[in-house]
């Protein structure tokens, strides 16, 4: 019993100091709350200052305004507060748009598109190479597979990278970069500059790639005149917004000139100059319409001058309450001058053409139009008519070619079409001594898109 006493009086002795302690600590956790309380309150307190002292804002602009977004997602101020040129020269943190969009996102978007045809034709044109797609008639392949990288560098800039990869001949896949651009947005006069290699923005579809266009084939008239690919130009384009109560775009451009269907020199002393003037007007109830006018001069690779002339208009019809036009209407016609020889002759006799004095400016035109009706959501009927000249022989083509589209979704297409193209000679299309001065063919598109897609005006 003792012994129990002993232990006992022990243990409350070497426990009296951990209880003072415990106490202790209770009392130091107790006081720093009731600090951290005080200073939340006193926090609450000077925000709630702050709200009843802020100047109050309509959350609708006035009449005449327009609301301006800065580009790292902070509201602007109207119209008639906006900053000066020396605010927007002032340098800014770039990285604060990675902030608004959060840790582990990416600041530029990535996306990916893939364009798939069959072509179907008769025999004579697929051993004459001589059908829309030359080289791969009657069959089914990948004309156009798309990576894209794209978004904001910055409060100033934004850039593109897309690379591409399709079927350039039979069984043969070529890999190139298709674009790859920097556009600085906020320069003087409200002006931008884009830098790089790019599709031109000459006419009506050169600046859409092929998945994005209206129709499953380019218009023979863009084929004849500018390529397959057509232009695509590393250089400069500088475009600029007047100050006027429509709207009015200018554009002009300085190219190294690479195009060996149109050009082909490929150098800066004698570049590539490039304009165009585009103007979009609302006609209310009835619909909007875009008008354009387009110029291209540069110098072939036998140094002498080839300049090209576009107008384009584009019409679109929206009834009220529908989210997709109901009709749409489109075309482009184009001039090409071109300084050659006077058809090969020999005019001194002497055995040798005299390519500086004896030329002369051949004169070449073509066009298309088209027409399409969606009456539903997801279909829709379209015809195309194009007529051209050669421009490096004599002669000329006509076609037409109705098609249907279906979107099972926005991110899927499907289009089926018929083609028949006659032509006025038998001459360039006569390969393995065949022969397709008429053709017809059956095209299959079906285009997808994965992840971000930039939407095109109009």
């Amino acid at each position: 019993m003792h012994l129990a006493t002993g232990c006992g009086m022990f243990l409350a002795i070497a426990l009296f100091p951990l209880a003072a302690l415990a106490q202790d600590v209770n009392e130091a956790l107790r006081k720093q709350v009731d600090q951290l309380q005080r200073q939340i309150k006193e926090l609450g307190d000077r925000l709630n200052t702050l709200e009843s002292t802020r100047p109050q804002t309509t959350s609708t602009p006035a009449p005449g305004t327009v609301r301006v977004i800065d580009v790292t997602g902070q509201s602007g101020q109207t119209a008639q507060q906006m900053p000066t040129l020396g605010e927007l020269a002032r340098p800014r943190e770039p990285f604060s748009l990675y902030e608004r969009r959060g840790a582990g996102q990416l600041l530029f978007d990535i996306g990916v598109a893939g364009d798939f045809v069959a072509n179907f034709t008769g025999r004579n044109v697929d051993k004459a190479n001589a059908g829309t797609f030359a080289g791969r008639e009657n069959r089914f392949f990948p004309r156009e597979v798309e990576l894209a990288l794209f978004g904001q560098v910055d409060p100033y800039a934004r850039a593109e990278v897309r690379v591409e990869a399709g079927e350039e001949e039979a069984g043969e896949i070529a890999l190139h970069l298709a674009e790859a651009n920097l556009t600085l947005l906020t320069l003087p006069f409200g002006t931008q500059l884009k830098l790089g290699q790019m599709r031109n923005r000459f006419g009506l579809l050169n600046n859409s790639h092929e998945h994005d266009r209206p129709f499953i084939d380019q218009p023979n008239a863009l084929t004849r005149f500018l390529g397959d690919e057509g232009l695509v130009e590393r250089g400069a384009e500088l475009t600029w917004v007047a100050p006027l109560p429509f709207f009015l775009e200018a554009l002009a451009g300085v190219f190294d000139g690479d195009n060996e269907t149109l050009f082909g020199r490929g150098k800066l002393n004698e570049p590539l100059l490039t304009g165009r003037l585009r103007t979009f007007f609302e006609l209310g109830d009835f619909g909007a319409v875009q008008l354009g006018v387009s110029a291209a001069s540069g110098t072939t690779a036998e140094r002498r001058r080839d300049t090209i002339l576009g107008a384009d208009v584009k019409y679109k019809y929206t009834p009220p309450g529908w989210r997709h036009p109901l009709v749409t209407l489109g075309g482009e016609g184009l001039l090409n001058f071109r300084r050659v020889n006077r058809d090969g002759e020999d005019v001194d006799g002497d055995g040798v053409i005299d390519t500086q004095a004896d030329t002369r400016t051949r004169r070449r035109w073509g066009g298309y139009a088209w027409a399409e009706v969606q009456p539903f959501q997801r279909w829709a009927f379209g015809t195309r008519g194009d007529w051209t000249e050669f421009p490096e022989t004599r002669g000329r083509e006509w076609a037409i070619e109705p098609y249907v589209t279906f979107w099972p979704s926005e991110f899927l297409r499907f289009r089926l079409g018929y083609k028949h193209t006659d032509r006025d000679k038998r001459d360039g299309f006569t390969d393995n001594e065949s022969s397709a001065r008429s053709v017809w063919e059956v095209l299959l598109q079906a285009t997808f898109i994965l992840g971000a897609h930039p939407a095109h005006p109009f």
